[in-house]
């Protein structure tokens, strides 16, 4: 099937509708406000992580994409327990299915499985949200490891969840191993790639391989150049405080960032425009964007505002000569805005030495410099905010219809200037040739150059794109996702099974039953059960159009077909 067929159009929540910081939040932040609507299905419980894989790829979609205990068929600990995640299949995600499920045709049945982590993937409190995707990925990460001790790991991450990602590889990177050589998640060696698509806390200058040989061409031991670029995309990630190595994976991660995608690619000096981000991080976007500015939504607002401002004063008050340093009030603003921020823990610099002793001058003697360096910062800092904001930003990163630059990943191949792959089309021949070694039970060569078999489906997938009319998927054929935990291949610690399991002992399921898809009536604003999946611009187009176009995917045995004509925007 052809990567491409996944491109889906999704419903973008607008923008939200508040003066000034709501208003700049949306601007940056806005990146992670991806809806899809929620399935209801069959709530037995379905494959238990003794069914080990050669390689399990560990996958967190953006917001409201991730699977929802009770609703969902989820994945069983070793004892039976309900783990947060399901496998792909069981849950569907238009966005990261086309990379986490490639590899399953390209190795034998049950070496290769893919788990999505279910987390409350929303804006309501953004830091809470991603905190427990994080605690949720290495939980299930360790159960697997736990029960199938030789099955290697990918991690693969958008939107949302690539900042869940990202700090997931983070940890598993910096780890220290314990006195018996284990490690509080996974080994690090077992972890043989990582996908971020999207990367909040992508650095300024970075490559989309930070830590490889070549950063700027591929990934250890993959020996596809990625594009044709060596410069990366401009700007930095919308969450720099997230930043850093990845320590024992460097080399392994795969870090993509769309020109234009404030998510990854904010501009530098926009300090205000990151202050408004740190600020929506402590408040509920999700209410704010449904309702507007209520005196609910408005007291939310007040508190955060009213809790930063109190830990800046706080914090200057902690230093006795602030007054004589170069820092200024809103750098501080922006130190104490991290939620990760700790009252205490910053060190503090040393003021220079003057002529005469500091303590013997009043701190009202540094005031006319100290309000100077504040409006000379202000200036300098913010250069970039006013052509951010003038440029229709939110529009940018998240345009209706999946026109804006989030949703590059899936469209940005231009043959004719030498990208013969999309970054998901990439990401997933990755995966591919990293399934394929670890069927083989090889290690990870770093000298290896994939097969040609390795990058055929991708290669096909972008050759599929010139197809003219596109066909309407019938509504079975688009609730009947793949499953891939039916046939397992090794069992560790107990005695795998072709049924699922159920939530009653003394039942069982076929894993093949395709569960009915509906929409809750408590979380829909629409009569739509199926997402619409749309169909990327060709290569050759990319520069100058955006098109979208009708679903393309049909079911093996009975297909309804639709001609539609492609719909083309003015490019940007």
């Amino acid at each position: 099937m052809a990567l491409r067929e996944f491109f889906v159009r999704h419903r973008i929540t607008s923008a939200v509708a508040a003066p000034a910081v709501l208003g700049v939040v949306a601007v940056v932040a806005a990146s992670w406000t991806l809806t899809s609507t929620p399935q209801t299905r069959n709530t037995q419980l379905t494959a238990s992580v003794t069914e080990c894989h050669d390689m399990v790829t560990i996958s967190v979609a953006g917001r409201n994409d991730t699977p929802v205990a009770g609703t969902t068929k989820m994945l069983v600990g070793a004892n039976g327990e309900e783990l947060p995640a399901a496998l792909s299949g069981d849950h569907r995600s238009d966005w990261v299915d086309p990379v986490v499920n490639a590899p399953a045709d390209a190795v034998d049945p049950g070496s290769y499985a893919a788990v999505y982590i279910a987390y409350p993937a929303n804006m309501a409190t953004y830091e809470d949200a991603v905190t427990t995707g994080v605690a949720n990925t290495e939980q299930v990460m360790r159960e697997i490891a736990k029960a199938c001790p030789d099955t290697k790991f990918s991690i693969v991450g958008y939107s949302e969840g690539a900042d869940v990602v990202r700090r997931v590889a983070m940890n598993i990177g910096h780890q220290d191993a314990d006195r018996d050589g284990g490690y509080g998640i996974v080994d690090p060696a077992d972890v043989v790639g990582v996908v971020i698509l999207a990367d909040a806390g992508r650095t300024a200058g970075e490559g989309p391989f930070p830590g490889a040989e070549d950063p700027f061409g591929n990934p250890d031991g993959f020996d596809q150049r990625y594009q044709n670029g060596t410069k990366p995309a401009p700007g930095r990630g919308a969450l720099p405080g997230t930043s850093g190595d990845f320590g024992a994976l460097n080399g392994k991660i795969a870090s993509f960032c769309s020109d234009g995608d404030l998510t990854c690619a904010a501009p530098e000096n926009i300090s205000l425009l990151q202050l408004a981000v740190n600020v929506g991080r402590q408040l509920n976007v999700d209410a704010l964007e449904r309702d507007g500015l209520t005196p609910a939504t408005g007291q939310d607002v007040a508190v955060a505002l009213s809790r930063i401002a109190l830990a800046a004063f706080a914090d200057i008050q902690s230093q006795p000569n602030w007054m004589q340093s170069d820092e200024t009030f809103l750098q501080v603003l922006l130190r104490v805005s991290d939620p990760a921020y700790k009252p205490g823990a910053t060190p503090k610099a040393t003021a220079k030495a003057e002529s005469i002793s500091t303590s013997e001058m009043s701190p009202l003697a540094y005031l006319p410099q100290k309000v100077l360096n504040e409006i000379i910062g202000l200036i300098v800092t913010n250069q970039n905010t006013i052509p951010v904001i003038m440029s229709d930003p939110y529009q940018l990163t998240l345009g209706p219809n999946g026109t804006g630059h989030h949703f590059d990943y899936w469209r940005d191949a231009n043959s004719a200037d030498g990208k013969p792959l999309t970054s998901a089309e990439y990401a997933a021949a990755w995966l591919t040739h990293l399934a394929k070694q670890a069927q083989a039970g090889e290690p990870v060569d770093t000298t290896a150059k994939p097969e040609a078999a390795d990058l055929a489906a991708a290669y096909k997938a972008v050759a599929a794109t010139s197809a003219a009319p596109t066909s309407e998927p019938t509504k079975d054929a688009a609730a009947s996702p793949k499953t891939t935990s039916a046939t397992p291949t090794k069992t560790v610690g107990a005695t795998p099974t072709k049924t699922a399991i159920s939530s009653d002992p003394t039942t069982t399921v076929p894993t093949t039953t395709v569960p009915t898809t509906t929409v809750p009536p408590s979380q829909s604003t629409s009569t739509a059960v199926i997402p619409k999946v749309a169909t990327p611009p060709t290569p050759s187009s990319v520069a100058a159009t955006t098109e979208t176009t009708k679903p393309t995917a049909a079911a093996p045995t009975t297909t309804t077909t639709e001609s539609a004509a492609p719909t083309t925007t003015s490019g940007r």
